[in-house]
């Protein structure tokens, strides 16, 4: 009889206990739920947003296997971020970055390209670039720069089309002694004269400048008409006031004559 009352009162007593400590779970879970709510309110309420510069780079950017993205990135980026050392890749397009400093890649000598298209770049210093000893690929078109830096001799593909480049922003021997440079776009600029071109080169596109005259050194070797610049696949000069015409002896050198519409 006495086993028989046990029996009952732990019958009755066990499902209570269960169920109290399920509502207590219940409640201390709620509460930490309103806890997290609470944080997550406060670190997404828009007066109190950090700002890029304030944001570790692979939280603001996606950093995957040596590469790392911040386009288009929200907050806006007005400045170069602090990379990871094993970068090798860096695309940091369509910001509002608008100068390159010397310490912005100080260090970096994984990089190998660098795209920084459609930002306000107006200020480049001068060895902001000329220290990184395995740049491959440097892609600087739709900014604002009226001058060039000194550029890695390992470049071997430059653009900055879409700029207000002049002339004396360039420096005379500023491709010439980069002896692997293939790929030149300097279209879309300010330009009033062919810069000293690498034989290295197989591509060059000058178009949209304001380019009058060019000579017969300007591509070839004038005092020798045995000279062939096997290199060089594809010249464009269209969009600029020089006329062909006048000056039969300046591809003469080429496998082809440049490409485009020539008044």
């Amino acid at each position: 009889m006495m086993q028989l009352r046990i029996l009952v009162f732990m019958s009755v007593l066990l499902p209570w206990t269960l169920c109290y400590t399920a509502k207590e779970e219940h409640i201390e879970a709620r509460k930490a739920k309103n806890i997290i709510d609470y944080d997550f309110q406060k670190d997404t309420d828009p007066s109190v947003a950090p700002k890029a510069d304030e944001l570790p780079t692979c939280l603001l950017c996606v950093c995957l296997s040596g590469s790392v993205y911040c386009e288009e990135v929200s907050p806006e980026m007005s400045a170069v971020p602090s990379l990871p050392k094993e970068t090798t890749y860096l695309y940091a397009r369509f910001n509002k970055i608008t100068k390159i400093g010397n310490q912005d890649f100080a260090d970096m000598d994984t990089l190998r390209r660098i795209d920084l298209t459609g930002n306000l770049i107006s200020d480049i210093e001068d060895g902001a670039f000329s220290k990184l000893p395995n740049l491959e690929e440097l892609t600087l078109s739709e900014n604002r720069l009226t001058k060039l830096p000194m550029l890695p001799a390992k470049l071997m593909s430059f653009n900055a089309n879409f700029n207000n480049l002049r002339t004396q922003g360039v420096k005379a021997n500023a491709f010439k002694k980069l002896t692997r440079l293939a790929y030149l776009y300097l279209g879309n600029n300010e330009l009033t004269a062919v810069p000293q071109l690498p034989e290295s080169l197989h591509v060059v596109h000058l178009h949209n400048n304001k380019i009058a005259s060019i000579t017969d050194e300007t591509f070839c070797k004038g005092n020798t008409s045995y000279y062939i610049r096997t290199n060089m696949e594809e010249v464009r000069l269209d969009g600029n006031p020089i006329k062909l015409s006048q000056h039969p002896n300046s591809f003469i050198c080429l496998l082809s004559l440049p490409i485009g519409w020539y008044n």
